[in-house]
């Protein structure tokens, strides 16, 4: 005879070794708990809390948990559009929640939201199983478009200020879906290229890792090779572009020297995706620069009315703000 336990893992990819060593939890999940408990001394070592339950339980930990990480990360996402259009910053937005101890920093980042092997099929497969069971996961779908809308994003803030693409090289740094690996699954990257090529653009491109598998996820999504081009560093990208946009926060591309990439261009436009830089250090070299949910002002359609030149700083629009946080003191 013999007995199954499961052990769901919750290694980052990148990270796996750290990750395995240094584990928030232990999960085993079986109905044989003499066979959990043996499975469990393996891990004694590591001196990590241990949550043993059942095979289901122990099975839904592990999709829980990653549809909720993938949750903060649309969330702030979503949050990233509403400051764009009311002036205020993502960036110190999500800085201001993580102080919150039942809110925590990790997986509030705004940008081009979640990919890779486990985040975007384990959403997907639990929305499923939810949908089987004769229930509408209504916020698991919500989490999964506004994911895919973020990839949109690009496009349109590009075609915003470019107007047509066709004719317009445009510069991409990263293809991977994260740094610290060359992996494609579901990588932002591919959409993005997609979009743009069929909108008559020229891409030139370059990752520090992922030139080979990016290269075959794009064959692989049908796109038109002759419009790609795969260049050997960051500067060569920026080459006569019309548009640089950052897609993967490789660690290289935070130290450029943005100066010689703006003299490089032939359009300064910057689409920061990962929001790397600072808006006002861009502008001040010269940039056209967009983030996300990096809100310079509030727009005119949510200014009081007779108040056009209203700023965030202004009386205006910090007394209401100020009544309201008073009114929910303790919340």
């Amino acid at each position: 005879s013999f007995a199954v336990v499961s052990n769901p893992e919750f290694l980052r990819e990148g990270a796996a070794v750290q990750d395995f060593l240094n584990p928030d939890r232990i999960v085993l999940g079986s109905s044989d708990m003499e066979a959990a408990h043996r499975v469990a001394t393996l891990y004694l070592p590591l001196r990590a809390p241990f949550v043993t339950t059942d095979l289901y339980t122990a099975e839904m930990i592990k999709y829980a948990s990653n549809a909720f990480l993938a949750t903060k990360i649309s969330f702030i996402n979503e949050i990233a559009q509403v400051c764009e259009r009311l002036g205020a910053d993502v960036k110190e937005v999500a800085a201001g929640m993580g102080f919150d101890k039942r809110i925590g920093r990790a997986f509030l980042d705004a940008g081009l939201g979640y990919g890779g092997s486990c985040f975007p099929k384990d959403v997907q497969a639990l929305a499923f199983m939810a949908e089987e069971a004769g229930l509408h996961p209504q916020l698991l779908h919500a989490v999964m478009e506004i994911n895919y809308d973020q990839r949109r994003l690009i496009v349109s803030k590009l075609t915003s200020i470019l107007g047509s693409l066709r004719g317009c090289t445009i510069g991409m740094l990263g293809l991977a879906f994260k740094p610290n690996t060359d992996d494609m699954r579901e990588a932002a990257s591919v959409d993005i290229i997609r979009w743009v090529t069929a909108q008559g653009g020229e891409v030139r491109v370059y990752d520090p890792v992922a030139t080979q598998t990016g290269r075959e996820a794009l064959e692989r999504a049908s796109i038109r090779m002759d419009m790609v081009t795969f260049c050997e560093n960051a500067y060569a990208v920026a080459e006569h572009a019309d548009a640089l946009v950052i897609v993967t926060e490789w660690n290289e591309f935070k130290s450029l020297n943005m100066l010689q990439i703006h003299n490089a261009m032939r359009r300064p436009v910057l689409i920061d995706g990962r929001n790397l830089y600072e808006p006002s250090e861009m502008s001040r070299l010269g940039f056209t620069y967009r983030g996300i949910g990096r809100g310079t002002g509030p727009a005119a359609s949510v200014l009081p009315p007779g108040d056009s030149t209203s700023t965030p700083e202004s009386e205006t629009l910090q007394r209401p703000l100020m009544s309201a946080l008073e009114g929910n003191n303790g919340k």
